[in-house]
């Protein structure tokens, strides 16, 4: 379920530590690399990579079945991530969402 797979918990050596869930945005071109970014220099340039890469890939397949989607939201129960689509690459907006939200 490939949006989903970023957020996967890993297991063993390779398992990530605990880290801070993300506030801020990133813009990324058509081939993936991020143009502009406000998340903490602290949030892994890894995940940054497989979040830009699942949008775009979403965008294109959705493109690709003659469905194009201008917006993407997926919610977490702690974590909010808006994407928009832009000239091929995206603008991704990634929100902590705090235990009283619903």
């Amino acid at each position: 379920m490939g949006l989903l797979d970023f957020m996967r918990k890993g297991s063993g050596a390779d398992a990530p530590g605990l880290i801070r869930l993300p506030s801020g945005s990133l813009t990324i071109d058509a081939n993936g690399r991020v143009a502009v970014s406000t998340l903490p220099r602290t949030f892994p340039e890894s995940l940054v990579k497989q979040i830009s890469e699942t949008v775009l890939a979403t965008f294109r397949t959705a493109r690709e079945a003659h469905q194009p989607v201008g917006a993407l939201v997926a919610e977490y129960a702690t974590l909010k991530l808006t994407a928009r689509e832009m000239r091929g690459g995206a603008i991704i907006f990634l929100a902590p969402k705090s235990l009283s939200q619903k």
